[in-house]
């Protein structure tokens, strides 16, 4: 199985309405603190687009919404794991993927025999604050040996000059965030993404 090798995060439907018809083809939905009803009329919107615009779209944490909803996949961080029901995500047919930062944790993901492994942050960070300093692209060498086929996604600090950088290492996708949201043209940062990664 093959993803996209452009994997943007967003953290509204806002701004998948506004930047997947540019030609992205692989999204995730990440919103931390909304309500319920808040996020599932986000869900609902994302949805709609991407099966509109042939995106696949990942819905991050929020796994009894993603089941509720239709979704096909599921992004999960280590604190996600914790208390995500895997039995109901795999019986709802949902593909996963799964943040690792250590070998502990990519130990774990791996029993989860998920979809995709992130790995991060590459490059120092301005999104969160993490316990993780940058791992560097050589670290995307030694994960790409210990998980075999299974896809790998480079995500922190990432930007289209890093890009090539990461795909050499051996990852399979490159994600980004504030290097488009933060941009002063988001739709031109798009745009140069998808000619950089195609």
């Amino acid at each position: 199985m093959s993803l996209d090798r452009f994997y943007p995060i967003f953290d509204s439907a806002d701004w998948l309405e506004r930047l997947v018809p540019l030609g992205i083809k692989l999204v995730q939905l990440r919103m931390k603190d909304a309500s319920e009803a808040v996020l599932r009329g986000h869900i609902r919107r994302a949805k709609t687009l991407c099966a509109a615009q042939g995106c696949t779209l990942v819905i991050n944490d929020h796994w009894r919404i993603a089941i509720d909803e239709g979704c096909d996949w599921l992004h999960l961080g280590q604190e996600d794991l914790d208390t995500a029901d895997m039995p109901a995500i795999r019986a709802a047919g949902l593909r996963l993927g799964v943040s690792t930062h250590d070998r502990t944790e990519l130990a774990r993901a791996l029993e989860l025999v998920p979809d995709y492994i992130a790995l991060g942050p590459i490059y120092p960070t301005i999104l969160k604050q993490m316990k993780w300093h940058q791992q560097g692209v050589d670290k995307l060498t030694t994960w790409r040996s210990l998980i075999g086929q299974t896809p790998l996604i480079a995500i922190g600090g990432m930007t289209i000059d890093r890009a090539a950088g990461a795909f050499a290492a051996g990852a399979d996708t490159v994600s980004a965030v504030t290097d488009i949201t933060l941009h002063t043209d988001p739709e031109a940062r798009v745009r140069a993404w998808l000619a950089a990664t195609r």
